[in-house]
């Protein structure tokens, strides 16, 4: 089998894998009666490669294998056909899923910790169900609570092959070009502030007011407790109890709406 045929055969398969193919799958579509010659399929993605120079796509090792993706350059515009799909992260995931990445492995009370918020439990189980995170064993320390870290999906969303490619922390401000979007332009969150999604560890919305105060204050319809405050009417009530008026024989209104005279 000549290698005009290998890497024509190796570039059918990668344009239609749905997932990123390792050599040992690329060498597994040739059989034994005609096996692919030695080195010739690492000789197919090399020549692949170069023939992408000036094109709108590139042949790159991620973690899981080789695949053709979208250039950076053009990528802006090709993602305009999923605009109505792009899913949006919260800052809370998206510092969640960076103190993972750059700290694995991590629990979660340590993430808590250095955000100075309790993190959503609802986070951990999105980055989960889309396979950028998984246990990957637990602390030696009472309640051996579960290690955080990356999966091989995570490395394969953003092209990385390794954990070491990631960029250093100083250069993460440019990964807002990226999908998902990182707004890195925001003011920072404070260490007593609780970002969206998160629940303030500090906070404590359940005290109730004083059992006696129900007589002296009225719950606002936030509620709040307001302090009672005299009215004109019960000034008008105290100063008739103070000095009731003299019976003149004048009419008055029944409860039924009848008019008696005294």
């Amino acid at each position: 089998m000549d290698q005009t045929l290998v890497t024509r055969i190796v570039e059918g398969a990668l344009l239609a894998a749905s997932q990123p193919l390792t050599v040992a799958q690329l060498a597994a579509l040739f059989t034994l009666d005609e096996p692919a010659p030695e080195g010739s399929i690492q000789h197919a993605l090399a020549e692949l490669q170069a023939q992408c120079a000036g094109r709108g796509v590139e042949l790159v090792e991620v973690a899981t294998g080789w695949r053709y993706q979208v250039k950076a350059d053009v990528h802006p515009w090709v993602t305009r056909m999923w605009a109505e799909r792009t899913t949006k992260y919260t800052r809370a995931t998206l510092e969640t899923l960076a103190l993972i990445a750059y700290r694995q492995p991590i629990t979660r009370g340590e993430i808590e910790q250095i955000r100075g918020v309790a993190t959503n439990s609802n986070i951990i189980r999105t980055l989960e169900e889309r396979d950028w995170i998984r246990v990957v064993g637990h602390r030696d320390v009472p309640g051996r609570p579960e290690l955080l870290g990356t999966t091989k999906g995570f490395l394969d969303y953003f092209g990385l092959k390794r954990l070491d490619e990631l960029p250093p922390l100083s250069e993460l401000k440019d990964f807002g070009e990226l999908d998902p979007q990182l707004d890195f332009d925001a003011p920072p969150i404070a260490a007593n502030t609780p970002a969206e999604g998160d629940v303030d560890v500090a906070s404590d919305d359940s005290r109730d007011p004083p059992a006696d105060a129900d007589s002296d204050a009225a719950h606002t319809d936030d509620g709040g407790i307001e302090a009672a405050t005299p009215t004109q009417d019960d000034a008008d009530d105290e100063a008739a109890s103070t000095h009731p008026e003299p019976d003149n024989n004048e009419e008055d209104i029944a409860a039924d709406g009848e008019v008696r005279s005294h």
